[in-house]
């Protein structure tokens, strides 16, 4: 009898797609879900009759609640080497074994510049303007070159970030907790002395920080207020790094000048969250990592991580 194994989160039905499954069709049958499991119960009942996982990123979590609820389940696979929604040790205490792909940097980096871009020269309201026949030109853009562009983090996403802004000729600050000056003179930018210093120099803020207990709510009410009032913020990491309340607030009040996110506290958005009505917010449905590329990559080694697994040799183990 072949294993049953539940490609979860494929939104947009493409994991057949862009990869072949052929290496593991013969012992697996392979159940796509396009719909999200929004809550425990939903996933417990979508899998409880499944062997194997495939899920996406960080759309589901798996708590040890809903890994109680799986008897069955014996490999998770989430792309990406790196995945805070899992509970390892309830998978490990359940027999399940973890495992990741490889994710490119290169797909978030190019979103956050998309954001920039689009923020800094009207781009949305400008289109929409020419396509319902509004008025011609009716913002005025924010320009790059000689202002400033305050980074905080400046790892794998952040250090590409910072030089395309130095491309554009930009002046690059950056700041985080652990952050170096070797590691900034290392990519070419400043290292800005405190957060505050970066949030109150820069023209464009753009965050690049993993979630954590240090940067969870690390830009609040408080924060924003620092910032000039004819700046823009950009998050394409974490959305509760950034307060989603006080940032709303700010865009209501004028106190930023607008703001770019991939990134959402409840994903998807519900259709009534105030975010999708924000005055002066660029928003995109967590786009950072979809890209083609990415997904071959997270599809392509899902299969493989499977065929290993049922060879007994998993590779890519998480946790």
């Amino acid at each position: 009898m072949k294993l049953r194994c539940a490609v979860i989160e494929d939104f947009q039905s493409v994991s057949a797609t862009v990869t072949d499954w052929s290496p593991v069709t013969d012992d697996v049958e392979i159940v796509t879900f396009t719909e999200h499991l929004a809550s425990v119960d939903e996933a417990a009942a979508a899998l409880a009759g499944y062997d194997i996982v495939v899920t996406l990123r960080e759309r589901v979590p798996f708590p040890a609640e809903l890994l109680a609820r799986l008897p069955r389940l014996r490999l998770l696979v989430a792309s990406g080497m790196r995945n805070s929604a899992i509970d390892f040790d309830a998978a490990r205490r359940h027999g399940v074994v973890v495992c990741g792909t490889a994710s490119s940097v290169t797909p978030p980096v190019e979103l956050t510049w998309a954001l920039l871009l689009g923020l800094a020269r009207g781009i949305v309201p400008e289109n929409e303007a020419l396509r319902t026949g509004g008025r011609w030109q009716s913002t005025l853009g924010a320009d790059l070159h000689g202002r400033t562009l305050g980074l905080l983090g400046l790892g794998k996403i952040g250090g590409r970030v910072a030089r395309i802004g130095l491309a554009f000729g930009m002046d690059v600050l950056a700041w985080s907790q652990n952050l170096t000056k070797e590691r900034t003179d290392e990519v070419g930018v400043r290292l800005a002395a405190s957060r505050d210093e970066l949030l109150a120099a820069s023209d464009f803020v753009s965050v690049h920080l993993a979630l954590g207990d240090r940067t969870r709510g690390l830009i609040g009410a408080a924060e924003l207020a620092r910032m000039r009032p004819t700046a823009y913020l950009v998050n394409t990491s974490r959305a509760a790094v950034v307060d989603t309340d006080a940032l709303l607030a700010a865009l209501r009040d004028g106190v930023i000048a607008g703001a770019a996110t991939d990134v959402f506290d409840t994903e998807p958005l519900p259709a009534d969250d105030p975010v999708r009505t924000a005055p002066g917010l660029l928003a995109t449905p967590h786009l950072g990592y979809v890209s083609r590329a990415n997904y071959e990559t997270y599809y392509g080694q899902a299969v493989e991580d499977i065929r290993a697994f049922l060879d007994g040799q998993p590779v890519r183990r998480l946790g």
